[in-house]
């Protein structure tokens, strides 16, 4: 696989296949015609891109939330126990 055509698997994959069939119809068309749509449709890719890898990020910050969630409850649950038994022990030495 060439380059190039390693460019343009990797560009499907990151872009909705919508947009990556504008890139491929944009590429069929006349060089003249092709310039003056080239610059705003990388800008179009870019900008998907950046919001694919933003996306992502902000999924992964909310699963890591979550697991730290789950484990300050469980310690929440645990001190509250340690707590309760604490009283108890003090209660029946009383």
């Amino acid at each position: 696989m060439t380059q190039r055509q390693q460019k343009e698997h990797e560009e499907k994959q990151e872009v909705p296949s919508e947009l990556a069939d504008l890139v491929e119809a944009i590429q069929g068309l006349p060089a003249p015609a092709r310039d003056q749509v080239e610059a705003a449709l990388e800008r179009v890719v870019d900008s998907t891109r950046r919001r694919r890898r933003i996306l992502s990020l902000v999924q992964d910050a909310l699963s890591q939330l979550r697991l730290d969630m789950k484990y300050l409850m469980f310690d929440l649950e645990a001190t509250r126990r340690e707590r309760d038994d604490y009283r108890r022990q003090l209660e029946e030495a009383s």
